[in-house]
């Protein structure tokens, strides 16, 4: 008993002694790394040269190395790295940190020698090899890392190849052929490597700058799918490189491929046939969808493949010049037969919202569109944003059929449902293009600014258009008929009434010559001629702005068209490329300069994400 409390009794006064030094020793340490990180080496060598003596951890000899180097003092860090190397473990990071050290002190044979030891002294066990390639990683020394890598793949006990780590160091060092087949090699060893693959290749290789990678890949991809035919990973990598290519139906034979191959229920053909219509490949697009189509109505995508393969029809015949009345009318005549095989329901109330649109607008089937759409909004289970966009096309028909005040009410029912949404936005906006037809443009322009105070994001450039032709040309006279039946004609020209639109738009100029609204109505019979495909006389008005209102709100609009029409009808693209420039610099503020720098971009050559 007297034994232990007196072991008790010497034990505290130890610490009681020892402290003061712990204490000293810490406050010592602080300082040392208070002035390392400060870049004031002079004081923090006074203090690690103590301190080394009795605290050899690694964060005090890194700093203390550091420290060193940092003040060219090479005979004392030598001496330090070649002490530690002497109680180092087998993993040989010291031996790299004397090669390192050497390097810098511009001493390349002994920095050789060093590295050298380090990949032939080091046990390559797995930690070991990590820990030795991200140290010659650290400091670049990428030949180094692979070769140590390549030992460790050689003499793996436990099965790990390390050929992901080999592929990347090969792609560092540019080794972009050798890089490419080890990736190549890691998929056939482990197929989920997949997506990190696809991914490492699109960071490493620019085949933007450098085609020659891109058509590289591809060669050494189909010489692996032709000698390994039952590796379907080679197929769905090649299916992948020709989405990067943007080559839609050479991807489309190889998805394909794969669907049968693999007994596949088509889900890769549909993200395939969705790609290639955002990219406007309608032909691949529409082969893809029939090939779903033709699995029949058992398949699960079948009813998305129908409505979605009339969705590129549609699109495909909206770019075509002028109004193809006959591709309309077969087009009306497939989704007739599209709704009458899956059925008027819930899930495919938008094609008859669509059906509607082309009857309405391009065939002068108003009634039948009215019937189709009134149909969709009485089907039971439709989503309320999907009867929202059924409701804004009736109303937009009905607006066509000059059934003004019932398209208002629809509106505003949208409007009201959808208050603080995009779709409520643009409920608003047409509304207001109601009032602006009927003449009460003191209404109309009050909910634009409503619309463009409540966020820029939301509101089309529709609207700001209206908005400024408003402002422009509203109380500019003692009167208001001119506008009154400049609105007018822009209705009927809405209602496909154009002949009459143009008497109207004619009147205006023989009643009020020299009035601010002459380049609106120039604008508007060039975007009638054109939506008809009389690109001659659109031209001729869209020049007309161009030389006598270069000063108007509509300067800008009547560039960018005509730009528009050299570049995609009369592939005039000299001529485009001149005009999409005077509009990037002559209008900056416009609202086509984002759209005519990419135009103009792409006509130079440059690559375009």
């Amino acid at each position: 008993m007297i034994r232990t409390l007196l072991t008790a009794l010497l034990l505290c006064l130890a610490g009681i002694l020892l402290a003061p030094v712990a204490g000293h020793a810490q406050d010592d340490l602080d300082l040392a790394e208070y002035y390392y990180n400060q870049g004031q080496f002079e004081q923090a060598r006074l203090y690690y040269d103590k301190i080394y003596k009795t605290n050899k951890t690694n964060r005090v000899y890194t700093n203390y190395l550091n420290t060193l180097i940092a003040l060219d003092d090479f005979e004392e860090a030598e001496k330090l790295v070649k002490k530690r190397l002497k109680t180092d473990s087998d993993d040989g990071t010291a031996y790299i940190q004397l090669g390192e050290l050497y390097k810098r002190f511009n001493k390349p044979d002994e920095a050789k020698a060093e590295f050298e030891r380090a990949l032939s002294k080091f046990n390559a066990t797995r930690n070991n090899v990590i820990r030795l390639a991200n140290e010659f990683t650290r400091i670049n020394e990428y030949q180094y890392a692979l070769r140590t890598y390549e030992k460790g793949k050689q003499e793996s006990r436990d099965g790990y190849t390390y050929t992901y780590e080999i592929a990347n160091m090969q792609g560092n060092l540019g080794d972009f052929e050798s890089m490419t087949e080890s990736f190549l090699d890691l998929l056939m060893e482990e197929p989920n490597y997949l997506q990190t693959v696809q991914n490492s290749l699109n960071r490493i290789l620019n085949y933007d700058e450098n085609p020659e990678q891109l058509d590289m890949l591809r060669g050494k991809l189909l010489r692996r799918a032709q000698k390994y035919p039952e590796q379907t990973i080679f197929a769905e990598m090649l299916t992948w490189l020709f989405l990067q290519k943007k080559d839609f139906n050479s991807a489309l034979v190889q998805a394909t491929s794969l669907d049968k191959r693999l007994s596949e229920n088509g889900s890769r053909i549909i993200n395939l046939a969705q790609l290639a219509h955002t990219n406007k490949d309608y032909t691949t697009a529409k082969r893809a969808y029939q090939y779903i189509i033709d699995k029949g109505p058992v398949n699960p995508y079948y009813i998305t493949a129908r409505m979605e393969k009339l969705q590129v029809m549609s699109a495909e015949l909206s770019e075509r010049p002028g109004i193809d009345r006959v591709a309309y009318g077969l087009l009306e005549q497939e989704y007739i037969q599209t709704l009458d095989e899956v059925g008027r329901k819930a899930e495919t109330a938008l094609m008859l919202k669509e059906l509607g649109h082309i009857q309405a607008f391009f065939l002068d089937k108003n009634q039948e569109a009215i019937t189709h759409l009134r149909q969709a909004c009485e089907l039971p289970g439709v989503y309320a944003r999907t009867l929202a966009l059924i409701k804004l096309e009736l109303a937009d028909v009905l607006l066509f059929n000059n059934e003004v005040w019932d398209a208002s009410l629809l509106y505003s029912q949208v409007e009201l449902d959808f208050k603080d949404d995009p779709l409520g936005h643009e409920a608003k906006f047409r509304n207001a293009r109601i009032s602006y037809y009927t003449g009460d443009f003191e209404w109309a322009q009050g909910q634009l600014d409503v619309l463009k105070a409540s966020t820029t994001k939301l509101i089309s450039n529709d609207a700001i258009e209206l908005s400024l032709l408003i402002t422009d040309n509203f109380n500019m006279d003692t009167t208001t008929v001119a506008m009154e039946m400049f609105a007018r004609a822009d209705l009927l020209a809405f209602r496909n009434r154009i002949d009459l639109s143009f008497a109207a738009l004619d009147s205006v100029l023989n009643m009020y010559p020299m009035h601010s609204l002459t380049d609106e109505i120039y604008m508007l019979k060039a975007k009638q001629y054109a939506r008809f495909g009389d690109f001659a006389k659109a031209k001729e008005f869209y020049q007309r702005v161009v030389d006598n209102h270069f000063t108007d709100i509509t300067a800008d609009d009547a560039f960018y068209r005509l730009a528009e029409i050299a570049h995609k009808i009369d592939g005039d693209h000299t001529l485009a490329m001149q005009l999409y420039e005077r509009l990037i610099t002559e209008f900056p503020g416009s609202l086509y300069v984002v759209e005519a720098r990419k135009q103009f971009r792409i006509l130079r050559g440059d690559a375009i994400n």
